[in-house]
């Protein structure tokens, strides 16, 4: 068996209810009565989920303050925002609450508040991320981007091209996983996030940096999601189900943390330079139209993905729980200005390549525009 080394994890509390952990662990990060700032997905607010969090930490002797006003994917401009907010507040503790866009906006952001730089400083890694950043604690309201478990944060810059930061100090020093915060997603983000969470998970077990230890994370997590995407999605206050999916979402992200992505989010990215198409969907779409092709470079891997999915069929198992999630597959309308011409040359870009390089079989100039062809094609 082939050497391999694992990241840290951060601290992991899951379970209905465990949402009250943030009082303890705010406490142990950063002293009672701190002010803490609270970077949470604007519809959290509506839905009680954000004022939760405030009551709690209020009730215990925090001072709170709340970044919320952000929509869509993160952006620098937001994590700037946030930044700012902290240091004016004095904040010295940073609170994620909600998916991958509050959660990589709030990570990014416990650095800034300390560094006084701004975001697009971090980008690619152009300037080595501060050692001191402010205590962070995740809380995952969807279960997709496992980003409470990595440290990278994926954020847009001023031209809506996406960029990433990575570095230890990104990585979550708590994840709190509380299914009950998960049951009023809307079936059509379920769908995506955990889509984007199975690939995540696909990805990490067959790319060039695979190995039998993170295969653990990997392999449960397609198994759980193989076996509560469905239920989540139809039956959205499955408690069991829906802890499931935060969970393998989890799982997901320690897989990437520690082994990457691959073409699937190569094309999703490349995507996202051209259109708002939320990012669950595309990487979900973008892995329909290109695993049978990636699969043909590494059929050991993709046996063993078929086996968690439960078929041995990987490439049709994956279609059947894209269609049965109930996801939108035509992207006819949302990206008619796109060319596979265009979109080939954005998979192309060096902010792409790193997804690109670890897939084990490397795709050509012309596979990408074949695949490109694919994936505009899908119906």
């Amino acid at each position: 068996m082939s050497g391999f080394v694992l990241g840290v994890v951060p601290e992991i509390r899951f379970g209905p209810g465990r949402v009250a952990d943030v009082v303890t662990k705010a406490e142990a990060l950063a002293g009672r009565g701190a002010m803490v700032l609270i970077v949470a997905d604007p519809a959290l607010e509506a839905a009680g989920i954000t004022g939760l969090a405030r009551d709690l930490l209020g009730k215990a002797g925090f001072e709170t303050q709340t970044y919320d006003t952000f929509a869509g994917e993160a952006r620098a401009a937001d994590v700037d925002g946030a930044a700012a907010m902290a240091r004016q507040g004095g904040a010295r503790l940073v609170l994620g609450l909600g998916g991958g866009t509050a959660l990589d906006t709030a990570k990014l952001a416990a650095c800034c508040a300390v560094s006084g730089l701004p975001a697009m400083a971090y980008a690619l890694c152009a300037t080595p991320l501060p050692e001191n950043r402010l205590p962070l604690i995740a809380v995952p309201t969807t279960a997709g981007t496992g980003s409470e478990a990595t440290r990278v944060s994926v954020y847009s810059d001023a031209a809506k091209n996406k960029v990433w930061a990575w570095g230890e100090e990104l990585k979550p020093d708590v994840a709190i996983l509380d299914p009950e915060l998960t049951v009023a997603l809307p079936p059509a983000i379920t769908a995506g996030t955990g889509l984007d969470a199975l690939v995540h998970a696909i990805e990490a077990a067959t790319n060039k940096q695979a190995n039998a230890g993170n295969d653990l994370y990997c392999l449960e997590a397609i198994r759980l999601i193989a076996e509560n995407l469905e239920k989540a999605v139809h039956h959205p206050g499955d408690i069991a189900a829906r802890g499931a999916m935060l969970l393998a979402s989890c799982y997901g992200g320690i897989g990437i943390d520690n082994c990457g992505t691959a073409l699937a989010h190569n094309i999703a990215h490349a995507v996202a330079n051209l259109a708002p198409i939320p990012h669950g969907r595309a990487t979900g779409l973008a892995m329909m139209a290109s695993m049978d092709w990636v699969a043909e470079g590494n059929r050991p891997g993709f046996a063993r993905v078929a086996t968690a999915l439960g078929s041995d069929d990987p490439v049709g198992a994956f279609a059947r729980l894209v269609r049965a999630s109930g996801l939108k597959v035509s992207l006819a309308d949302e990206l008619a200005h796109v060319t596979p011409d265009l979109l080939a040359r954005h998979m192309a870009l060096p902010a792409n390549a790193p997804m690109r390089k670890s897939t084990l079989r490397y795709p050509s100039g012309d596979d990408l525009l074949m695949l490109a062809e694919r994936f505009l094609g899908l119906s």
